[in-house]
């Protein structure tokens, strides 16, 4: 057992309970006399493999980083492992490989690639480089794509390409890793810097598609003709909610309404509140062509300028789509609660809830502004139901904070372009009372699907498709706690249960101070992602034992699947065990669509802000540093967010250690610190579109 300093060193980290401290102590203890105790220069502890263990090969997932290194995840190991650049053997991001792990000298652990099982990707947008007698060199947009694809000069595109484009290219041949990969010019997307170029880039390196096939369209167009038969034939099997009074709130540029809210009082004083979601299960079959490629998209894609749909528009935009003044088909939760429920200072009561399956009428469409103006005025249509909604949403977020959804600000990039596509100005929007009030009637809607199929359905019988989120690694949560202790901030606790809760305390102090940003960004990166799971471990960030999503069928393929397993259920059938591998499956590879699709947002909005960037040379701004290592730091423009990069030699004049523990760079000589969350002055020095790197200078 370590020494009782270490008792009192975690003692100060804020780990109070003597308890928590003698697991921690119990797992160094353990780590030191079976395994080996490698301390790294963060001070951490890192598992190793017992001398003498006979070399076995594993599969798993790897993940290229920025700077081409790997990381391979399997269910195996509860750590990914390191693969360095030397010995990745030509394995690209996401591929399925098999690797080896053996100890090498003083100790360390060497994994390398010794099998490439399945490639995620071969395709690749990219500019030329360099040439020489016979190839180009094409540099790929992709930065986790660490080599450059060489393609001869001899193909047909070869000859038509030029420097000042971008082409998108296809490697057909790289087994030996010390050469270059070769490829095929399969199209030239345009020229550098003009907005459909890039825009169409990022859609072909994500490989989404932005078309559907003429015959998708037919089956589209198909259920628009026969909409008026379909609603006759569904009218006396649904609840008819045409006369209760019912909405849409979106932003202003939506197109697809997925939801809608009604209201109304009962006869016994109680409120009815539904919550109703396009049907499209009704329409859209398992098995069809449309279903398919439904699933091959996986979900719609927002790009700063577009958005390509998962659905053709004559289904997302009418046909499903809860219109105004349009009769639509609808799966709802109606929620009964307590007359109190609505009045300011009572208690809330869920007493009921039902899910069926109802007709309904949108009486208007609200965008959020709208909403919101009315919220403020308490003057306008629907003020009364407005009101009363926006009231208990606040009871309903206040009681899911009790009981541990962690609260984070959230924050919105949007642009206003030229007609060119040029970036004229950008704003930050923060959600307002209306799009909060909307968010929790869709995560109790969500919570109570999952619950009802939780019960209804025992545990030999049931397959879902949940969205969970984990707990974070506890190696993380330790580095937080020493951060905020040298912020003069204490988490009690540690890793255990009340985890949630001390986060909530901790950015709940620390709000409206000079470090609260800092906080907030410490805290988001110690999280897990959420993800697709038919294995349910709860959903930590919204404190939710049981959740999944069901409210997005129009955007969301997994919310479609959803709707049909809950019909399914509703129905007495069941799922044959022999499909479950089919649900696990399907959910990995959601899981997988969501992050393509959130990653071409991402840099399209990127780009942009790059792009934005160019006409601001020499401007200074306001920043907040949002990122520290040993080489730099990362600073995000305030009023923007256009993130950018100082190097550390550009910093000053002295010597500057990187402290991790305290996540700040400090000089030698005047003690200057630069620590995340910090606010510092900027000028912009460089902002290159096609490395989309911003260079600050500090001012």
């Amino acid at each position: 057992m370590p020494k009782d300093g270490t008792h009192g060193k975690l003692k100060k980290s804020g780990i109070d309970k003597i308890e928590n401290r003698n697991i921690i102590l119990s797992v160094m203890k353990k780590i030191k006399k079976n395994q080996r105790r490698e301390t790294t220069k963060g001070k951490k502890y890192s598992l190793q493999k017992n001398k003498g263990k006979k070399n076995h090969l594993i599969e798993g997932r790897i993940t290229i980083t920025l700077g081409g290194i790997g990381f391979v995840s399997t269910p195996q190991l509860k750590q990914d492992l390191r693969v360095e650049n030397q010995f990745l053997n030509t394995a690209l991001h996401n591929d399925i490989v098999k690797i080896s792990s053996r100890r090498a000298q003083r100790g360390a652990t060497e994994t390398k690639v010794v099998k490439i099982i399945k490639r995620a990707k071969m395709e690749y947008v990219g500019v030329i480089e360099k040439e020489d007698t016979n190839y180009f060199y094409i540099k790929p947009q992709d930065l986790r794509m660490y080599v450059n694809i060489i393609v001869p000069k001899t193909h047909a595109l070869s000859k038509q390409v030029g420097y000042d484009q971008k082409v998108f290219i296809r490697i057909t041949k790289w087994e030996n890793a010390q050469e270059p990969p070769q490829g095929e010019i399969l199209q030239i997307i345009g020229k550098i810097g003009v907005h459909e170029t890039e825009m169409n880039a990022i859609v072909l390196d994500k490989r989404i598609s932005s078309k559907f096939p003429e015959n998708v369209e037919k089956e589209a167009e198909y259920l628009k003709r026969t909409e008026k038969n379909i609603l006759e034939s569904e009218i006396t099997s649904r609840a008819d909610y045409r006369g209760v009074s019912t909405f849409t709130i979106d932003p202003d540029d939506a197109k697809d309404f997925d939801d809608a809210l009604s209201y109304q009082t009962l006869s016994n004083g109680n409120i009815e509140i539904g919550v109703h979601i396009a049907d499209v299960s009704h329409y859209i079959k398992k098995g069809t062509t449309l279903d398919s490629v439904a699933q091959e998209r996986g979900t719609s894609t927002y790009l700063v300028d577009r958005t390509i749909p998962m659905l053709p528009e004559i289904l997302s935009n009418d046909l499903c789509s809860l219109n105004p003044k349009e009769d639509r088909l609808a799966f709802s939760v109606i929620f009964i609660f307590s007359k109190e429920s609505i009045i300011t200072g009572k208690p809330f009561e869920l007493k009921k809830y039902d899910i069926k399956t109802t007709i309904i009428n949108s009486d208007k469409r609200f965008t959020y502004n709208e909403a919101q103006k009315i919220l403020d005025t308490k003057k306008g249509i629907f003020n009364k139901e407005l009101t009363a909604l926006n009231t208990l949403a606040k009871k309903i977020a206040k009681r899911n904070k009790a009981k541990g959804a962690i609260s984070f600000s959230q924050e919105e990039v949007k642009f206003t372009l030229d007609k060119k596509g040029k970036p004229v100005d950008i704003q930050i929007k923060r959600m307002g009372e209306t799009n909060e009030m909307i968010e929790n009637f869709m995560l109790l809607a969500n919570k109570t699907v999952a619950n009802y199929v939780h019960k209804k359905v025992p545990k030999k019988e049931r397959v879902f498709l949940y969205r969970v989120h984990d707990k974070p690694d506890q190696e993380r949560i330790l580095e937080l706690i020493q951060l905020l202790h040298g912020l003069g901030y204490t988490m009690r606790g540690g890793v255990n249960d009340n985890l949630a809760f001390e986060l909530n305390k901790v950015l709940d102090t620390a709000r409206g101070t000079k470090e609260s940003n800092m906080i907030q960004i410490a805290t988001i990166r110690t999280m897990a992602k959420a993800i697709y799971s038919i294995q349910n471990i709860g959903h930590f960030g919204l404190a939710f034992e049981n959740y999944t999503h069901f409210t997005s069928p129009i955007r969301r393929y997994v919310d479609l699947v959803v709707h049909r397993l809950i019909k399914t259920y509703q129905q007495g059938k069941r799922i044959e065990k022999k499909d479950w591998v089919q649900y696990n499956a399907l959910a990995n590879n959601l899981s997988e669509q969501e992050k393509n699709a959130m990653e071409a947002e991402r840099d399209s909005v990127k780009y942009k802000q790059v792009e934005y960037m160019r006409g601001q040379i020499e401007k200074v701004f306001d920043g907040t540093i949002i990122s520290v290592t040993n080489w730099g730091i990362f600073v995000e423009e305030t009023k923007t967010k256009s993130e950018g990069l100082i190097n550390i030699k550009d910093i000053g004049d002295e010597y500057f250690v990187f402290e991790k523990e305290k996540m700040r760079l400090l000089g030698k000589k005047s003690g200057k610190t630069y620590r995340l969350g910090g606010a510092v002055k900027i000028k912009v020095i460089s902002a290159d579109i096609n490395s989309r790197i911003i260079q600050y200078q500090l001012v």
